[in-house]
């Protein structure tokens, strides 16, 4: 029986996305007539390559917390204990950590690009071109319908809201204002759900861990979890406990979930859109920085309503006691909501729905323009027209948002009706798309990779993926299925033969027969709109981000081998069940970590443009100035770049 009305479902849908639009197109309006903003190309798809690393970090983390990232975190909790937080948490952290490396070679490399598939066309050619079309396409409609699923699944358990009209209704919202802001309004939108989801997990902590009557403090948190352990052991934990990291499925899920997200960041325009929006000096903190921040949601939310689902199985008071949540439940993504709604009430439900709301909304967001800038300038521009004037391809990009966003909803319902879930899909991702993550980091890095080796690597690693995930799931199960092909082995093959295959193919395609590409081409190119849109690279800018290179290949390295091997793998072969004192500093580590995250997200862009809110005494269309703010340089600091206007703060 759903906790709320269906009047809240529609209110909290409709109204957020009525919220957004109408703030967006006055926004526009404003800056059109008082600021002589005009919109061009290159600003509704690049912002003009001049955004800060505090708002770059922001969007990071509104672009990357998913409705998976609350639901399907929350589940593995459930499934895995305490193992499951840290590996949703670590094994999609990564990537955006070792992506700070590929964001400093698109600025070094192709500083005027507006997509990843260009650099792509100019060193390979069309047939390579096509070929990693099809992966980034098909990565930006698996990421959307995952959020759809997720989305429309919590608002359909919570306000009995039919999932059809969720699926449509979602996404609406969104159109409008990414259609009138581009970009612009991507980053605008993503900084206050950043710090509205930051508000609602801190506040779930709270619930959780000090006021709940429920459970109310993590030794309370540690006994329920105790007791859940005898009455619903975990197969493959050790002691069948919840309370460890040596969990043989949550290492498998570890492994899943690594090559996943390598597919769903490397091979998704939505992160290479952050790096051409940033400036030079802003793409290698604004990754690390955003990482490092975004960490703290799935570990932290995870370890609070996740465990708290599980550990109330063991108190009478839980509407489930003494079953457990149905499995068809939890692999929605529905354990979060049930733990929210015990404890809260229908306050719990209200938070849960607006958590996953702006999850879905601001994720969703950043895959339209994606897919808007793919569909503008590898398509149409490429194939169509490639004389295109600026106006042509704003009135493309238009009409691109709206019809994806159309496409989103029409898939995430037929995707409902075949039985595919949320967690079945967000398996099932590296599989589809990680074949393609080596031949894409390979050609912004190595210039010896050429074009066959670069389709055979992308190709073949999928027809191998597939292979190992299907025959797995029929030597294992006897059978092939939705229910065998979703288990854990099948899924743990076939994501690791699409990543390793591909790999090997790719590099060993290229040392046969080397490349030795120069970057001359796509160091040329030229953005579509007059200067002052063109970023040149002087001496200053190259050493800089010659120097950041270094520091991104060592930093995302060494905090990869810390939070994939020298945290877990110990506490993984040790055997170690945590003591209450244990749990307690594990807890305590979680809020700390979450608070100072949800700080550092929400002040630091507020920090760079302080001069919008200190000695504002007008403000001026002074383009001149308003480019060597965004570039970091000057006492008069920039606001455009991190809220995308032309406020000029009076030094």
């Amino acid at each position: 029986m759903p906790v709320l009305t269906q009047a809240a479902g529609y209110l909290v849908v409709i109204g957020f996305g009525v919220f957004f639009s109408v703030g967006m197109i006055l926004l526009s309006l404003f800056e059109r007539k008082y600021l002589g903003q005009v919109e061009t190309s290159e600003s509704f798809s690049t912002a003009n390559r001049a955004l800060k690393s505090g708002i770059i970090a922001s969007s990071i983390v509104s672009a990357w917390t998913w409705a998976a990232t609350l639901l399907q975190s929350s589940s593995v909790a459930y499934d895995y204990g305490v193992s499951g937080p840290f590996w949703y948490a670590s094994g999609a952290t990564i990537q955006v950590l070792l992506f700070a490396i590929l964001a400093i070679e698109v600025k070094k490399k192709a500083p005027n690009c507006h997509t990843f598939l260009e650099i792509i066309y100019l060193r390979y050619g069309k047939a390579t071109h096509l070929v990693f079309l099809v992966f980034a396409l098909l990565t930006n409609m698996i990421v959307t319908a995952m959020l759809l699923l997720g989305g429309s699944s919590v608002v359909s358990s919570l306000t009995g809201m039919s999932v059809e009209a969720a699926c449509f209704l979602i996404p609406v919202g969104v159109i409008a204002y990414v259609t009138f802001g581009g970009l612009k309004a991507t980053f605008i939108t993503d900084y206050i759900h950043t710090a509205i989801l930051f508000i609602i997990i801190l506040f779930f902590g709270f619930v959780v861990y000090a006021t709940s009557p429920l459970i109310g403090s993590p030794g309370k948190m540690f006994d329920l979890l105790s007791d859940a352990s005898v009455l619903n052991p975990i197969k493959d934990n050790q002691d069948g406990s919840f309370l460890t990291m040596s969990s043989t499925q949550g290492l498998i899920f570890g492994i899943i979930n690594i090559v996943g997200n390598f597919g769903t960041v490397f091979v998704d325009q939505a992160y290479f859109q952050r790096a051409i929006a940033a400036s030079p000096k802003s793409a290698l903190p604004g990754y690390l920085i955003g990482g490092l921040c975004w960490f703290s949601i799935p570990f932290f939310l995870a370890t609070t309503l996740g465990l708290a689902c599980a550990a109330l199985e063991s108190n009478p008071a839980f509407p489930y006691y003494p079953l457990r949540i149905p499995a068809a439940d939890v692999s929605a993504g529905l354990a979060a909501p049930t733990a929210a709604t015990a404890l809260l009430g229908s306050n719990g439900a209200i938070a849960i729905l607006i958590l996953v709301f702006m999850a879905v909304t601001s994720a969703a967001s950043a895959e339209l323009i994606a897919v808007s800038s793919i569909f503008t300038y590898d398509v149409y521009r490429t194939y169509f027209k490639p004389q295109a004037s600026g106006k042509d391809l704003i009135k493309f990009s238009h009409i691109a948002v709206v019809t994806f966003g159309c496409v989103m909803g029409v898939l995430a319902i037929i995707l409902k009706a075949i039985g595919i879930s949320l967690g079945y899909l967000y398996l099932l991702m590296g599989i589809l798309v990680a074949p393609a993550v080596m031949p894409i980091a390979l050609t912004l890095t190595w210039k010896k990779q050429n074009a066959t080796a670069a389709i055979s690597g992308a190709i073949g690693g999928l027809v191998c993926g597939l292979a190992a995930w299907l025959i797995t799931a029929s030597k294992y199960y006897g059978y092939v299925n939705l229910e065998s092909t979703g288990g854990n082995y099948p899924m743990l093959a076939g994501n690791l033969a699409s990543l390793v295959c591909s790999s090997i193919i790719a590099i060993s395609i290229s040392l046969m027969k080397p490349d030795d590409y120069d970057w001359s081409e796509t160091k040329a190119m030229k953005p579509v709109d007059e200067a002052p849109t063109d970023l040149v690279i002087d001496g200053d800018d190259e050493a800089t981000l010659t120097k950041a290179s270094t520091i991104a290949y060592w930093a995302s390295v060494v905090m990869t081998i810390v939070l994939i091997f020298l945290w877990p793998i110990p506490m993984y072969a040790s055997k170690y069940v945590f003591t209450k004192g244990f749990f307690t500093g594990w807890v305590a580590l979680g809020f700390t970590w979450a608070a100072v995250a949800a700080a550092t997200a929400t002040l630091l862009p507020l920090v760079e443009t302080r001069h919008l809110f200190f000695g504002i005494v007008g403000w001026k269309g002074a383009h001149a100035k308003s480019e060597e703010g965004l570039s970091g340089g000057g006492g008069e600091t920039a606001v455009a770049d991190s809220v995308g206007g032309k406020f000029i703060a009076s030094s």
